[in-house]
């Protein structure tokens, strides 16, 4: 009987003027609206005789995050992987200035918008 692989996901999604990529074994929908909740986040092997400075950031900024929220009009998109890559985070552009595409959710019925 062969071992059932677990599912790993890429998202890519915006922050301020970043693009960040980021691995993780579960992705779905929030139950705060318009989020995208992402959980065990994963970060690829390092061999201690190269860093990858972009893969440490990210590291010290999601250490000891569990879940974390992503605004689902930040996420740029979410593969299925067969395995983790090197997360990674990418400047948009000089200005660092994005302007998102102006998305309007309607809520679900019976939910309020206040």
């Amino acid at each position: 009987m062969a071992a059932k692989k677990k599912k790993m996901y890429r998202v890519v999604f915006h922050n301020q003027s970043k693009v960040y990529e980021l691995y993780a074994r579960q992705v779905s929908q929030s139950d705060m609206y318009a989020f995208i909740e992402i959980a065990d986040l994963v970060f690829g092997e390092q061999s201690k005789l190269v860093v990858n400075p972009g893969e440490e950031q990210l590291k010290s900024q999601f250490g000891g995050v569990s879940r974390t929220f992503i605004p689902i009009h930040s996420v740029i998109r979410i593969d299925e992987v067969e395995k983790e890559g090197a997360a990674k985070v990418h400047l948009t552009d000089e200005k660092g200035v994005v302007t998102p595409f102006p998305i309007h959710y309607k809520p679900p019925e019976g939910v309020s918008s206040d």
